[in-house]
């Protein structure tokens, strides 16, 4: 049997839920943060991430399914919401409702807008358009790099 948690901290990702799919949220209740970035490059990443799972872990608030997304609104800057089962108290929560087609990617991030671009053109070939997108990054880049692939899922809301 596989182990879930084999470098100790993120699930091995399993793209077959997420490719060419259709995903319907009705508040889905996330954690919403904020991480400074230079160009979409994120400074404060894993400061951000340590800091709100110790609140999610302390309120026993881990959803079953691990989501992470970000929604790259900004060069300096991304809003970061990670899936919860409950509320965390001291946080800023957000719940999160629509249908999104969903794609997975692999590979290095410096791929990023070949992998929008893709997504466009998958959006638009379901007769859809964009209304918003987040970026649904499975694993850190240490787990990535002990898996060997990096993957991303992108989730266009349409």
């Amino acid at each position: 049997m596989e182990k879930l948690f084999e470098t100790g901290c993120c699930k091995r990702f399993k793209p077959e839920p997420w490719e060419d799919k259709e995903v319907t949220w009705h508040d889905k209740l996330f954690l919403k943060d904020r991480v400074i970035s230079f160009f979409h490059i994120p400074l404060n990443f894993g400061k951000v991430m340590v800091k709100n799972m110790k609140l999610i872990k302390k309120t026993d608030a881990l959803a079953p399914v691990p989501v992470l997304l970000s929604d790259e609104n900004s060069l300096w800057g991304a809003d970061v919401y990670i899936a919860v089962s409950k509320e965390v108290p001291g946080a800023r929560m957000e719940r999160i409702s629509g249908t999104f087609l969903s794609k997975v990617f692999e590979g290095p991030y410096k791929d990023m807008g070949k992998w929008i671009s893709e997504m466009k053109t998958y959006v638009s070939s379901k007769g859809k358009e964009i209304k918003k997108m987040y970026f649904f990054y499975t694993t850190c880049p240490k787990c990535a790099k002990a898996y060997g692939k990096n993957y991303v899922v992108i989730l266009a809301k349409a």
